[in-house]
């Protein structure tokens, strides 16, 4: 849930890296803001699933909590101590995702999956022998990692018919996964639309969102080819390379809560609503897609 928190800690703890003056110093200092972050995330409550009258208001200050957060660390000094290998920036958003969707989900189940996950992506069966099949199943659980999900935790039990022996296996199952990106290209694009459509293929109710600061496509992209359901570009701006972000004349824009209002009023939507479908309940309608 505290993706960047325990990437912080991790940082901290290190046995090798991270051990000079001056990384300690920045990590203090990271480490101070951040504690005030969480803190300030987890004495604000909402929204739920039941709309009230300052859940726009509960937005922005969460936006508003972000920026001053994101702000903070995007500095030039921490931003070239800590590159994009180490996760520390990137991290930010997917904790985020968990503080944004935090109470929507807890008011629907308190055992929902909500942050990272190890994802079901296939099931395939491979015995070393006929005997060993008809004793175990010998079942091997293809898993996807996706940056933020929530759903359903599973807890499977496979035997094959007379045998005691029996196999256990967990695995997550996402409603919404949605995957957090600095900037959005073409190739990554491609590479979401991919997991979006696996998703789809074992979960045909799953939706897939891309959230990403800035964006790095052309117009000729055809979006519509895509398997993703939503992309939601934060600072509704183009990408630049992160050593001209530091340039005098850069204009950085926010992070804009009305977007991330609508990508919240959109999964809230689609956690409440009736998922009914099938062949049988669309014949009865005449129309079955």
């Amino acid at each position: 849930m505290f993706v960047h928190g325990n990437n912080l800690e991790q940082k901290e703890t290190h046995q090798t890296k991270y051990n000079d003056r001056e990384s300690k110093q920045f990590l203090s200092e990271i480490r101070a803001k951040y504690d005030q972050w969480k803190s300030a995330n987890e004495t604000l409550k909402g929204p739920t699933k039941e709309i009230a009258e300052n859940d726009q208001e509960t937005l922005i200050e969460r936006v508003r909590l972000l920026n001053e957060y994101k702000d903070f660390l995007d500095q030039q000094h921490y931003a070239e101590k800590f590159d994009s290998r180490s996760n520390l920036h990137s991290s930010v958003l997917e904790e985020f995702m968990f503080y944004l969707f935090r109470d929507l989900v807890f008011s629907i189940s308190e055992t929902a999956l909500i942050g990272k996950s190890h994802s079901f992506k296939d099931l395939f069966f491979r015995a070393t022998s006929y005997s060993a099949m008809v004793k175990s199943p010998n079942a091997l659980i293809e898993k996807k990692d996706h940056d933020f999900a929530i759903g359903a935790s599973v807890r499977a039990t496979m035997q094959c018919q007379g045998q005691e022996q029996a196999e256990i296996h967990d695995w997550d199952i996402p409603a919404v996964a949605i995957e957090c990106k600095t900037y959005l290209d073409k190739t990554m694009l491609q590479d979401v639309s991919t997991a979006a459509d696996q998703l789809k293929q074992k979960n045909p109710n799953a939706v897939y969102i891309v959230v990403a600061e800035w964006l790095k496509l052309t117009e000729s992209v055809n979006l519509k080819k895509y398997k993703i359901d939503q992309i939601y570009v934060l600072r509704k701006q183009k990408n630049t390379d992160r050593e001209f972000r530091y340039s005098p004349d850069y204009v950085k824009n926010p992070i804009y809560p009305d977007v991330l209002e609508h990508c919240f009023n959109y999964v809230r939507v689609f956690l409440t609503a009736d998922w009914e479908g099938g062949i049988a309940h669309g014949l009865e309608n005449g129309y079955l897609i």
